[in-house]
């Protein structure tokens, strides 16, 4: 495995973030895919002996449990200054926002339950899940610094955002002395380049690390035309992001098959070796053992100017999916 510091903090980090999405107890949540904590156990230990020290979750994934699933793990198996744990926070819910409930309170009140369901006293990352339209920009960065001076919270990062929401959020908590973003977690992989258009350039000017998700674009980047898997049966929501693409996407990953062949190694780590190039830690999901190992194979793989041509000429431009494109919707709602 290989480290790097995390943007401008002191967080040495694996080049390989593991994904939680996929922990949590499957009768509960938006995901009927997940693992239970026996096998998540198992990923987590393994993915530790393979030299991964960065975790994300989130309080939103399977309500909870992927926190107390992967927080009782870590303490099981690792020591606490040996591994960054991040999670990530949603915006205010219509019945906080109509109780009157501060973005401030919000922040303080969704990271304790966090610290609680990890059972730790701290996360090395929190993060913004996704920009809150109905929430003051200012409430927010100053909720975050709270927790990080309540020595809370080391540092914090934010997802799903447009450049320019973290230049403002940034630049505002720089001029009023508040803590300031040191990550951002946004969608981007070989079959969704998007960020390349104004995050990327952003995130290199001002030493914002990036930590991608959907690395491996749930699961489409590493399997051939008929492979399947319980997630891409039953995740909905992938398809949602993906499928109006597929036709010119599916050109891009017989590209990614074609290279692997040659090379003699997994699609995983042929996609994946790109966006190391990219990003300082992709977030890659594991539901298996065996999909540790291919993330971690990557590392040590690099691709040749001529092979990263090859895998990239192809790519046209694709409209915003997932939450970005919500985003989208209502920013422009906000504005007219």
């Amino acid at each position: 495995m290989k480290y790097t510091k995390l943007g401008r903090s002191d967080l040495m980090v694996s080049r390989i973030c593991m994904g939680c999405m996929g922990f949590g107890n499957a009768a509960t949540g938006q995901h009927s895919w997940t693992v239970n904590e026996a096998q998540t156990r198992e990923i987590i230990r393994h993915g530790l002996e393979m030299g991964i020290n960065f975790y994300d979750t989130a309080i939103a994934y399977q309500n909870g449990t992927s926190e107390q699933y992967v927080g009782r793990a870590l303490r099981d198996f690792a020591k606490r200054d040996d591994v960054c744990v991040a999670t990530k926070f949603t915006p205010r819910t219509q019945d906080e926002i109509d109780a009157g409930v501060s973005g401030q309170k919000h922040i303080e009140k969704y990271l304790d339950q966090s610290l609680k369901n990890l059972g730790m006293d701290y996360v090395d990352l929190y993060i913004y899940h996704m920009w809150d339209y109905h929430t003051p920009m200012e409430e927010v960065m100053e909720g975050l610094h709270g927790v990080v001076k309540a020595g809370k919270v080391r540092y914090i990062g934010i997802s799903n955002c447009f450049a320019w929401q973290l230049a403002k959020a940034n630049f505002y908590a720089r001029e009023h002395g508040l803590t300031e973003f040191i990550s951002i977690q946004g969608h981007y992989n070989l079959i969704a380049r998007e960020e390349e258009r104004e995050m990327v350039p952003f995130c290199k000017d001002q030493n914002i690390a990036m930590t991608p998700y959907s690395a491996l674009a749930g699961g489409r980047l590493s399997k051939r035309p008929g492979d399947t898997s319980k997630r891409l049966q039953e995740d909905a929501y992938a398809r949602f992001k993906y499928d109006a693409t597929a036709e010119a996407d599916g050109r891009i990953i017989a590209r990614v098959a074609e290279l692997a062949d040659k090379r003699g190694v997994s699609m995983t780590e042929i996609s994946l070796a790109w966006l190391l190039t990219k990003a300082a830690a992709p977030v890659v999901g594991a539901t298996l053992v065996s999909h540790v190992d291919g993330a971690v194979k990557a590392v040590d793989l690099e691709l040749t100017q001529d092979e990263t041509r090859y895998l990239e000429e192809l790519y046209i431009p694709h409209a915003l999916a997932g939450v970005m494109a919500q985003n989208g919707k209502q920013k422009a709602g906000n504005v007219v």
